[in-house]
């Protein structure tokens, strides 16, 4: 089948040539688009251009392999494209965004958090604070709320935090109190 006095195949394989070269410039320039195109949330580039790739890869090797009519060729390659973007979307893409938030945390984030003594906090004075998290372990200098005295290996919660001290008080965990 021909379109404009070209034939489909022909259509196809400089769909995917070109879709290629965008494919390749975005990855290499992709930042500089970020900015615009986060405004339009319903067209996100990777998706875009991950279909028409799709689209146009599978479009000429239908093309040269089956006998199909064009017509139906299009249909069958529109629902691949799009099951094949649908599941990059869910499988690559959403995972991905969550992970990259996931790592970050900030101090007013660790209010609230239980954490264990790792170096005696004294009467007045500053310890040291562990705090066990998805990403990790986070460390920080600790002074306590009361102003009292924590001995290494007691629980304790973090209530406020100034200047980069955590100030926690003595948490009692659900087993002491029945004991």
């Amino acid at each position: 089948m021909e379109l404009f006095g070209i034939p489909l195949h022909t259509i196809y394989l400089f769909m995917l040539i070109g879709f290629g070269v965008l494919t390749l410039l975005y990855v290499l320039f992709g930042d500089v688009l970020e900015g615009i195109a986060s405004s339009i949330d319903f067209l996100n580039p990777t998706l875009l251009l991950s279909f028409f790739t799709f689209l146009s890869a599978s479009g000429y090797l239908l093309e040269r392999l089956t006998p199909l009519n064009g017509l139906i060729i299009l249909m069958i390659n529109v629902f691949l494209s799009l099951a094949l973007v649908t599941l990059i979307n869910f499988f690559i893409l959403v995972p991905l965004s969550k992970a990259e938030e996931s790592l970050v945390y900030t101090q007013e984030s660790l209010i609230g958090r239980l954490g264990k003594v790792i170096i005696p906090i004294p009467k007045d004075g500053f310890g040291e604070v562990l705090i066990e998290s998805n990403s990790g372990r986070i460390s920080k200098p600790a002074a306590c709320f009361e102003g009292s005295s924590i001995i290494e290996g007691q629980t304790v919660l973090v209530i406020d935090i100034k200047k980069g001290v955590l100030y926690v008080s003595l948490h009692e965990s659900v087993e002491e109190m029945y004991l």
